[in-house]
């Protein structure tokens, strides 16, 4: 008797870690998980960075322009692949949606203090951090 075949059911997200010309950090405030970077799921046959690209633009109206890839985070329980990229902002205009309450660029100092969501603070500091990357946390 042969085995059915069972897709995998992994997640794959990717998000930018986005600077303006003054250094300054785009965050959205979600409903649910508070201020943290843009990002979300992969479609199929999206790539990643195209991923990273539209989310941003969808949460917070910025259009960006990946500067690098900079790692991964795996939740190994709930197979989720959290792709990291840093990205600067080259137009747009911020706007808000039922994603995001709000939408800022702020000063680094003050946006570490806006995220408080488990290890999202750093994911930002490995993404501005280039000794760091690239760079794969498993957890």
């Amino acid at each position: 008797m042969s085995e059915v075949y069972t897709p995998p059911k992994h997640r794959l997200s990717a998000a930018a870690i986005v600077l303006n010309d003054r250094q300054e950090l785009l965050l959205i405030k979600g409903p649910r998980r508070g201020w943290e970077m843009p990002g979300g799921q992969v479609e199929e046959g999206e790539s990643l960075t195209d991923a990273a690209i539209r989310e941003t633009k969808e949460e917070s109206g910025v259009e960006i322009e990946i500067v690098q890839f900079c790692g991964v985070f795996q939740n190994v329980e709930a197979s989720i692949c959290n792709t990291l990229f840093l990205a600067k902002a080259v137009g747009g205009e911020m706007t808000t949606t039922a994603e995001s309450l709000e939408v800022g660029f702020f000063p680094l100092r003050e946006a570490m203090e806006m995220v408080t969501l488990g290890n999202f603070k750093e994911r930002i500091e490995l993404c501005l951090s280039e000794e760091s990357q690239p760079f794969l946390r498993e957890f």
